[in-house]
């Protein structure tokens, strides 16, 4: 594949010659015809590979989900982005996804072109659409002029909002759904001095139960835009938000057996320790007490357990042009995060503060090349512990109790109270009671516990040469030089505190070549590799065990070859493209470790719209196993968490869990990854004032679990919606998610580290009703 995919960078020109071709509705593109929804193909995405780009030019695969789209269909998560991108389907996250999944892997999440702050290892914050009006997915590592990042799957680039110096607007819209869920969101355009200023301020009030036990969303989002347009020449968009959120983990349903997945069926019985406790430990052993079906909202939720964050973002940018042939673009992203959460299961994270601005200045040269700089610096100050989670020894039909995990004294012993009865991980290992094992197991659990600073300094340059009329080449490179110190802001009692710093160049190389068949049809072949960094929550860097930065953080290498034909028929409303791509990459174990990961794959997407209706489809396959890496899991198998006293129920093994294993290198499928998937999303208006939509989804049967001895089986997601214009200011709109009714499972956490312990049920049959109001 890979040579194949070198060969094409070349040949391509010289053998196509002779060849013969759960929602709300309030996002609004002000300034556009908002009747009118727009195909990836008519939109084009900003700041990524150059000023500006259409899908058809971008030599890599990319789905482009514009404000009419998201409307349209309803996309106010990150998960949908399925509806519309191929090879994007994602665990559950913790029930609050915070990164993208693309091509089986994390991804990163940019806003504006700048890279956000976000989750570990997709274990973060829920995100507010409040201030976003666009999206777009790309495959990959980011291109040069984004910048090295920790997570190369792919990325998404959210688009803000900004303010119009033309229209005056206004939009009020409310939605209520089922479980007491209810949404309010104001959004206002104001122009200040028109053709020259602009303010707009957009305002969300969340407050929403849930189907599942325990659990609750409640969050406040404000967005305040100016633009600022002296001549036609400059322009100057600066956006701050705050957002204030309280939220629940949700870890699905543990003891994920075959049964729980195909019948919804639960093994019941409290699990023991060794030492005979019934407080969910490692090593646990079940007795099945019976087997019976389960409700899917009884999930693994506690009332007691705490998730707040604040953060407050800042984007500004300055565009001038000197010529048409030079233009000057200034970049600046600042992000403040606070995170509090503490869970009765014993997981602590708890980020005090995390500080990260970045500056981007880029010169964009005859509309061929851009050349660049930037500045970027990630401090950090946290505090983890998730050391002595036990989930699958936990009965979920028994009483709370059951699922709460008291620290021992010996489990205390060998962590650090941060404040009473909150107990976290120093940030290094320590020999305290002077048994010489310092340096290796040592005398204390280690987490995420961190104070840590970054600075990277990065320089690129991308070049497009046309080589004729149909035939061009771009090439970018890019070096990023890390400078970084990290020390233990929790050392124990009468130690000095252990602290690194470390230094290191990251590169990053492109090469891609574009063939126009036709004027409508493009053919591409793209090389990428990049080297890609490893952190903690916040983008912090951690010491490990021996009290050093360890230098793997720096040195993950990943590659990418893809090829694909892009085709937009002038004339006509529709797009379609496919292409082929092998990618291998690394993945951030839970414990710090990175393994690497291979994937192979084919992916395509159509749109098509037509005067009274419009349809969208996308199909991905994909081979995603490890790359001779070792793999790991909280418990071995499921089987491991039970005895074998009742064999007629389940045939256990008694190891107990969990029982961290490391699964010895291999090529092994990996697990949690469907390899097909397909989605269609549609939309018809009946009448002038009347229109229908929805989407179907489908995904291939999958394991759960390295082993493979739990599968997720085939799967699909019919969501249906109706919208009436009641007035040419008022619409009202009903939307019915899984029509059908299905019970469909999701992994919990990406990279299958619990694919032995969890799974996450889909919310039943449920609807939402909204309203909008423009004036």
């Amino acid at each position: 594949m890979k040579k194949t995919i070198i060969f094409a960078l070349t040949t391509i020109p010289l053998v196509a010659p002779v060849m013969a071709q759960e929602p709300m509705e309030v996002i609004e593109v002000m300034g556009r015809d908002s009747e009118r929804l727009l195909l990836p193909s008519e939109d084009e995405t900003e700041g990524l590979f150059g000023l500006a780009e259409s899908l058809k030019d971008i030599p890599r695969a990319a789905t482009v989900i514009n404000a009419s789209l998201m409307q349209e269909a309803a996309i106010d998560d990150l998960h949908d982005i399925a509806r519309f991108a191929p090879n994007s389907y994602a665990a559950a996250g913790f029930g609050n996804p915070s990164l993208p999944t693309l091509r089986g892997q994390l991804g990163e999440l940019f806003e504006a072109g700048m890279r956000r702050q976000a989750g570990n290892n997709g274990l973060g914050i829920p995100m507010s659409f409040n201030a976003i009006e666009g999206i777009a997915v790309v495959k990959g590592a980011p291109p040069v002029m984004l910048g090295t990042t920790q997570r190369v799957g792919g990325f998404v680039n959210l688009q803000p909002k900004t303010a119009n110096v033309n229209r005056q607007h206004s939009r009020l819209a409310g939605e209520w759904g089922q479980w007491s869920q209810y949404r309010l969101q104001l959004d206002h355009n104001a122009v200040l001095k028109s053709d020259e200023q602009a303010l707009r301020v957009s305002a969300e009030y969340i407050d929403e139960d849930s189907f599942y036990d325990y659990h609750h969303h409640r969050s406040d989002d404000l967005l305040v835009a100016y633009q600022w347009q002296p001549n036609n020449d400059t322009q100057l968009d600066v956006a701050l938000e705050y957002y204030d959120v309280a939220w629940t983990d949700n870890a699905g349903i543990n003891r994920p057996t075959q049964g729980l997945i195909d019948n919804n069926l639960y093994i019941t019985g409290q699990g023991v320790q060794p030492n005979g406790s019934t407080v969910p430990g490692a090593g646990a052993v079940i007795t099945p007490t019976g087997e019976v079906r389960i409700d899917r909202s009884n999930t693994l939720t506690d009332p007691l357990d705490t998730n707040t964050a604040e953060t407050t973002l800042l984007h500004a940018k300055l565009q001038h042009y000197f010529s048409d042939d030079l233009v000057l673009v200034n970049r600046t992203y600042y992000q403040y995060l606070t995170r509090e959460g503490i869970n009765q299961n014993s997981f602590v994270e708890i980020i005090d503060a995390a500080h990260t601005f970045e500056n981007r200045t880029e010169l964009h040269i005859n509309n061929n090349t851009v050349v660049g700089a930037n500045l970027r610096v990630n401090d950090v100050l946290g505090y983890s512990q998730f050391t002595t989670e036990a989930d699958n020894p936990i009965d979920l039909t028994g009483p709370l109790s059951n699922r709460r995990i008291p620290l021992t004294d010996a489990q205390q012993a060998r962590l650090i109270e941060l404040r009473p009865g909150v107990f976290v991980s120093p940030g290094a290992q320590y020999d305290v009671d002077g048994d010489g094992d310092g340096d290796g197991v040592g005398d204390f659990n280690l987490s995420d516990t961190t104070d840590s600073t970054s600075y990277q300094w990065g320089v690129f340059a991308q070049h497009e040469q046309a080589l004729s009329e149909r035939w061009r080449v771009t090439a970018g490179v890019r070096a990023d030089y890390y400078d970084v110190e990290a020390e233990d802001p929790l050392a124990p009692a009468g130690v000095a505190a252990k602290s690194d710093s470390y230094s290191d160049w990251l590169s990053a190389l492109s090469l891609s070549t574009q063939y126009d068949w036709t004027p409508d049809l493009t053919l591409y072949a793209t090389a990428y590799k990049s080297d890609s960094t490893s952190n903690s929550m916040a983008g912090g860097t951690v010491l490990n065990a021996a009290g050093v930065i360890d230098e793997q953080n720096f040195a993950t290498e990943n590659e990418l070859y893809e090829i694909g034909l892009k085709y937009a028929p002038s004339g006509a409303r529709w797009y379609a493209d496919a292409t082929l791509f092998d990618q291998s990459r690394s993945l951030r174990n839970r414990d710090g470790s990175n393994s690497g990961i291979r994937t192979e794959g084919i992916e395509g997407q159509w749109h098509f719209a037509a005067d009274s209706y419009w349809v969208t489809l996308a199909a991905s396959y994909i081979d995603a196993y490890w790359d001779n890496s070792a793999s790991s899991q909280g418990t071995r198998q499921v089987a491991d968490a039970f005895d074998d006293s009742r064999p007629d129920i389940i045939e256990g093994t008694g190891v107990g869990s969990p029982n961290f294993t490391l699964f010895p290198a291999s090529t092994q499928q990996l697990q949690g990854i469907p390899e097909v998937q397909a989605s269609l999303v549609a939309g018809w208006s009946v009448t002038e004032n009347w229109s229908v939509g929805g989407d179907l989804s489908y995904t291939k049967h999958f394991p759960l679990d390295f082993l493979q001895t739990v599968f997720i089986r085939d799967q699909h997601t019919l969501n249906v919606h109706t919208q009436y214009r009641v007035t040419p200011q008022l619409t009202a709109r009903l939307d019915v998610f899984n029509a059908t009714d299905q019970d469909n499972w999701s992994p919990v956490f990406e990279g299958g580290y619990f694919g032995a312990t969890l799974a996450f049920p889909s919310q039943p049959v449920h609807a939402q009703l909204s309203v909008r109001y423009a004036f």
